[in-house]
């Protein structure tokens, strides 16, 4: 390559580079003006400019792919973090809820044990209250009393009882807490305790006072029943015994039959509930015992309306005109007037008997007859089981006898004693009997 020469002379052009290319015997020459360099200068400029901005680039995606990983990846162990937290979280919800599920199925069983108990009693609690209000202690509340009655069914508050226990039951199937979501907040533990526990705490205090209440007044009901059964029954035997006559216990009933058996130890009531049962049946069993004696023993009379003519004691007799023993009473009735029975018992005699004309005898037990003497007719014979106040005869003046009437005597061992104790007993037992 050759250049032209520089001249500095003012007014003349500088000479122009060219540049000469050989290829064999080929040339070829190309001037290199000032502007070709610049212009080949720029692109060069242009490639180094882009280079490093090309590579000032790829340095810089692969800072921000590396921190946008490293971001993502701290990203991912928070949330990874925070579902194991909150995994944890819920084991130890789910360990704590089965423990007090167990609880209160331990509790449940205890209610549902005394529920049944509570139930059970209702057989042997109505029988008794069944002979009660036989007795005539336990009287039927008239409507609108203020009493209350004794529960001895599955109603009223024995109900709520029922409704307590389902209510428990619907906890329990609440209490497997459903799986949070991640985006959830920290699960509470407290607020699923109160729902499970608390609020089952509260049932069963509900449903153990509803219980205890139930129980108290059962048994202050029973309580009182015995007390009226046992002063009933000392009443009655109080007037048997003014006219003489023995109550036998129940006990020597049944020791009279013949008992007997191995010594074992006595057994000891469970609760207070079943003490007061076997209380009330012993009582009643007395009341029963006295009852029945009463009933079967001549406290009746014998000609109903009608009034006395003659006493029991010494008197002029009517035929003699000297003191006689009057064996018995007289009772003004006309012919065909209805004679009644006065008490239960066997008709041992039922003919004519000497003085007495058509007389009827009949056998009470405990050694004690009554007679009914001067009958006009007859209906009833030897054997014959008699209730209180059947018909036995038509009142008459047969035997010995100044006119129609009904004579009466009662008899112990065969003496005559006198009828009017049997007569005022009757008019006392007639407010214990129904």
């Amino acid at each position: 390559m050759t250049s032209g020469t520089d001249s500095r002379v003012f007014g003349k052009r500088r000479q122009s580079h060219v540049l000469i290319l050989a290829s064999g015997e080929t040339m070829r020459h190309m001037t290199i003006r000032p502007w070709m360099a610049g212009f080949a200068l720029s692109l060069a400029g242009l490639f180094v400019i882009g280079y490093l901005a090309a590579t000032s680039y790829l340095v810089i995606r692969d800072d921000l792919i590396g921190a946008t990983m490293a971001r993502q990846a701290r990203i991912q162990h928070d949330y990874e973090d925070r579902i194991a937290a909150l995994r944890a979280q819920l084991d130890r919800i789910t360990s704590r809820q089965l423990l007090d599920q167990q609880v209160v199925e331990q509790k449940v069983e205890k209610l549902m044990e005394q529920q049944n108990a509570l139930f059970s009693r209702h057989g042997k609690l109505g029988s008794l209250l069944d002979r009660a209000e036989e007795s005539g202690i336990a009287p039927a509340a008239a409507p609108g009393s203020a009493e209350p009655s004794l529960p001895t069914g599955p109603s009223g508050r024995q109900a709520s009882l029922i409704g307590g226990v389902e209510a428990i039951g619907n906890l329990l199937g609440a209490a497997t807490p459903a799986t949070p979501q991640v985006s959830m907040p920290a699960l509470a533990y407290a607020p699923l305790r109160e729902n499970l526990a608390d609020r089952a705490d509260r049932v069963f205090s509900k449903v153990t006072l509803s219980l205890k209440d139930i129980e108290k007044q059962q048994l202050a009901k029973i309580s009182n029943l015995t007390t009226g059964a046992s002063q009933t029954a000392d009443a009655i035997a109080d007037i048997l015994r003014g006219t003489g006559v023995r109550i036998a216990a129940p006990e020597q009933d049944s020791a009279r039959d013949g008992i007997g058996g191995p010594f074992v130890e006595p057994q000891i009531t469970s609760t207070a509930f079943d003490a007061s049962l076997d209380e009330l049946d012993a009582a009643l069993s007395r009341l029963e015992t006295v009852r029945e004696t009463a009933r079967d023993l001549p406290f009746g009379n014998p000609a109903p309306g009608h009034y006395v003519t003659s006493r029991f004691g010494n008197r002029i007799d009517p035929f003699l005109g000297r003191f006689a023993l009057h064996a018995g009473i007289d009772f003004q009735a006309d012919t065909g007037d209805a004679v009644k029975a006065t008490g239960s018992g066997k008709v041992i005699a039922a003919g004519p008997a000497a003085g007495y004309g058509n007389m009827v005898e009949i056998d009470h037990g405990q050694g004690i007859t009554t007679r009914y003497g001067h009958l006009s007719r007859i209906l009833v014979a030897i054997g014959d089981s008699i209730e209180t106040g059947d018909v036995l005869g038509r009142a008459g003046a047969t035997g010995r006898a100044t006119g129609p009437h009904v004579h009466y005597e009662v008899r112990r061992d065969g003496n005559a004693i006198d009828p009017v104790h049997f007569l005022n007993a009757g008019m006392k037992l007639t407010t214990y009997f129904r």
